[in-house]
């Protein structure tokens, strides 16, 4: 075959490849913060609360407040209002979520929860980007009218991966949870 053929197809075994932990990241995020027994469950929720609130009321506020586009080349619905009224929103919830839970350290609480929006959007972004790249409307038909099952947790994955992280650093493999909401 030609050069560009044989390019192309090291190009889809590269995506193919690549896919593999970015799908893996999706159940081993979610499993390593709930494997600390004393806030694993706890660590979940906040993670849950904080992709949710983003996704649900940036697309809320993008359709009422309309504006400039985010990413009008990978996404071309999402705007600057919903991205921001989102995250907004996510450290909201998560202030309230830590003064129900009795958690302390609001501030370092409020910011990781800008962090993990950020990176939510990020992740649906990306999402869109794969989409694009390969040409495809929808990840699945799980969901009717809904992009498919990656579309509803695309910013779960990578939030989920950030949150995992921030908990393996400051609280080890024996207390994830604890790392992630203890401040």
């Amino acid at each position: 075959g030609s050069f560009e053929a044989r390019a192309q197809n090291e190009a889809w075994r590269t995506w193919i490849a690549a896919g593999v932990p970015y799908a893996g990241a999706l159940g081993v995020a979610p499993i390593v913060l709930r494997s600390d027994n004393e806030d694993g469950f706890l660590a979940v929720i906040f993670l849950f609360a904080v992709v949710w609130t983003t996704d649900i009321v940036a697309y809320f506020t993008g359709r009422a407040a309309g504006g400039p586009k985010l990413m009008p080349q990978v996404s071309p619905k999402k705007t600057w209002s919903g991205a921001i009224g989102g995250t907004l929103a996510a450290v909201l919830v998560a202030f309230a979520f830590a003064k129900v839970t009795a958690l302390t350290g609001l501030f370092a609480i409020a910011m990781l929860a800008l962090i993990l929006s950020i990176c939510a959007q990020a992740g649906d972004l990306f999402e869109s980007f794969l989409k694009r790249r390969f040409g495809a409307k929808d990840s699945g038909h799980l969901i009717p009218g809904h992009g498919g099952l990656m579309d509803r947790l695309d910013g779960f994955v990578t939030a989920g991966v950030v949150a995992a992280l921030i908990g393996l650093l400051r609280g080890g493999f024996e207390a994830p949870g604890r790392g992630l909401l203890v401040w």
